[in-house]
């Protein structure tokens, strides 16, 4: 049951963390409205996307984004900014996540502040299983060139952008985290600076699953309703909320053109890994990869990563700041006071947006 317990260790973290979230929001911290910031023009828009064609989940492919414009941007009309893309974590969208880090305001903070201004982009890719974990599939489409292409080449066409690698900078928090490092290590041609909070599902050990009876229990009871369900749409109507975790990942690391009508692989058959489907997530986990990314990291000016003392996730932060160092890429890593998402509104304000005002090129000439 080893195999097993590596395989779903992620999806049922990312289900507990995810829990913790909704019953956390209330307790976020929220800074102080900063005397004196000015307002930043707020835009809903829809970006479509070309790398989500043709999904076979029926995810949409024209996706909601949020834009969020400097208090100069409609004055100094030849004026361009450098852009943020921020990545929300699973089970939320762009919208919700707006709230928990409380945007506009932190953002409006930041520039009051002190931090040189940015358009903020926060793209949504909440999928039929609430979240696309960033990842290139089939099945819920490519959602990796989704945000490193489709999204940056809206934004270049229709904002006054610094349209250059060293003037965009990404962040994300848990799942979003993930997708920043992801996306980070396979894209150093679309991004400068990187921001990682929180990240979940480093590696496929990222947390226990309970005793080996149990599991395997929960994976024959998850097989029986894939088998069971007629459709994505069924399927996410049968597990609500963070039930829908293992099928948001399966879909994303497991997919299977030739498996309808969900078209992804379960890792085990009546409670029993299979080894060539637990070998597809291991091939996702950034603790896999990172070696074979080195020459990319360390192209970027500079990656920050942080995480809160009270969460899981912060023992796979660590050993992802422990390789960094170790190949002599360039960043920094702190352990806050705080749980997983107790912290993130103060954390985008005080120290993501200041760390791209540090790292992100400002100037038209950028090198």
């Amino acid at each position: 049951m080893k195999l097993h317990n590596q395989f779903i260790a992620c999806a049922i973290t990312l289900a507990v963390v995810s829990g913790s979230i909704l019953a956390a929001q209330v307790q976020t911290i929220v800074p102080e409205v900063v005397s004196g910031a000015k307002p930043v023009t707020v835009e809903h828009i829809k970006i479509h996307g070309a790398a989500l064609e043709g999904n076979l989940e029926g995810d949409a492919v024209d996706r909601d984004a949020i834009v969020f414009l400097p208090p100069s941007y409609d004055k100094e009309k030849k004026r361009h900014y450098p852009v943020v893309y921020a990545l929300h974590g699973y089970s939320i969208g762009a919208e919700q996540w707006s709230h928990e880090i409380h945007v506009p305001q932190t953002v409006e903070g930041a520039f009051a502040t002190g931090s040189h201004e940015v358009i903020v982009v926060l793209p949504d890719s909440k999928t039929v299983y609430n979240g696309s974990m960033y990842s290139s599939s089939a099945t819920t489409g490519d959602f990796e060139n989704y945000i490193a292409r489709d999204v940056v080449a809206y934004m270049d066409a229709h904002y006054r952008t610094i349209p250059n690698r060293q003037s965009r900078g990404l962040v994300g928090h848990s799942m979003g985290g993930y997708g920043a490092s992801r996306i980070g290590m396979k894209h150093p041609e679309v991004f400068g600076a990187l921001y990682i909070m929180s990240p979940c599902c480093l590696s496929p050990m990222a947390g226990g699953f309970g005793p080996p009876d149990q599991m395997k229990e929960r994976a024959i009871a998850s097989e029986k309703k894939v088998a069971e369900a007629k459709s994505p749409a069924d399927l996410a109507a049968q597990s609500p909320g963070f039930a829908a975790a293992q099928y948001a990942t399966a879909a994303a690391w497991a997919p299977d053109p030739k498996n309808p009508p969900l078209y992804f692989d379960l890792p085990t058959k009546d409670g029993v890994p299979l080894p060539e489907v637990v070998a597809k997530f291991t091939a996702n986990s950034p603790l896999s990869l990172v070696d074979q990314y080195i020459g990319n990291l360390k192209q970027y000016r500079s990656i920050a990563m942080d995480v809160g003392d009270q969460d899981g996730l912060r023992f796979d932060a660590t050993r992802l700041h422990t390789v960094f160092d170790n190949y002599g890429i360039a960043n920094t890593f702190e352990i806050y006071s705080g749980t997983h998402t107790s912290a993130v509104a103060d954390r985008f304000q005080n120290h993501v947006l200041p760390f791209f005002s540090k790292n992100l090129c400002f100037t038209a000439d950028c090198r």
